[in-house]
């Protein structure tokens, strides 16, 4: 899971990236509705995305990143084939998630990322765990909105610099992370929060860099938000664990 810090202070959690057994996934409007009420009272989630267009001003990556600041959660999903990712997706989507992203360890990654831009234009859909330019190429080519690396690769925010999709590179000490948002990252990914910390290493290195927007990642379970969220606004959490039985059973109303 990753959380977020902005200029304007504390806003609300952003990201899903689930990364531990230990989390449930929440894939129902109900549980949806009930873990963005922990996160503000000002989240807003739409009930469907599908068929539906959103407008906004400026460029892909500035769209991306008020839709991320406004749902207050990214929604990582891992899978055993693009089949699950697909039915796992339209199940989050449907329940209110409008940022989603497919880790690249998913079989069919580009396959099921495709088929959902088709089917959920508005939402914003990228992929995750990207470590190299071709990659990252492959991502765009099938409608990835955003990119996502455990670390920085310059020639993924040299390949987006005029905004045609929001990329949001790792980062672990403050020399990392100042050099990403020179280097013109908008958002930067901390990780592996839990690590390095969790929250205690998230309110210190903020505090020299008040104005650079923040997602901390890895090791944040839902039980954590309320310690996160005064200290930042995003948060990345994991939507799916592959080894789940009921994900294995399709049990999406779970």
């Amino acid at each position: 899971m990753m959380a977020v810090a902005s200029s304007g202070g504390s806003i609300w959690p952003l990201n899903l990236f689930f990364s531990s057994s230990k989390i449930k996934p929440f894939l129902t409007k109900a549980s949806v509705h009930n873990y963005s009420k922990r996160f503000s009272s000002h989240v807003r989630c739409k009930n469907s995305y599908k068929n539906s267009v959103a407008v906004y001003p400026g460029t892909v990556a500035d769209r991306v990143l008020m839709d991320i600041q406004n749902s207050g959660i990214i929604a990582c999903l891992r899978a055993q084939s693009a089949e699950m990712a697909i039915e796992a997706a339209q199940a989050a989507l449907s329940g209110g998630i409008s940022v989603l992203e497919i880790t690249m360890s998913t079989p069919g990654v580009f396959e099921a990322l495709q088929f959902l831009v088709h089917e959920y234009p508005s939402a914003s859909l990228g992929v995750g765990t990207v470590l190299d330019r071709e990659d990252a190429k492959d991502a765009l080519k099938c409608g990835a909105k955003f990119l996502m690396s455990p670390a920085m690769v310059k020639e993924i925010l040299d390949d987006v610099a005029e905004g045609q999709a929001l990329y949001i590179p790792g980062a672990m000490t403050p020399t990392e992370i100042l050099l990403a948002s020179t280097a013109g990252a908008k958002i930067v990914k901390v990780y592996p929060v839990s690590a390095l910390g969790g929250v205690q290493y998230i309110a210190a290195v903020k505090k020299p860099f008040p104005n650079i927007k923040m997602i901390a990642s890895q090791g944040i379970t839902i039980g954590k938000l309320g310690i996160i969220c005064p200290r930042l606004s995003m948060v990345d959490m994991p939507l799916l664990v592959p080894c789940d039985s009921r994900l294995k059973a399709s049990h999406w109303h779970r």
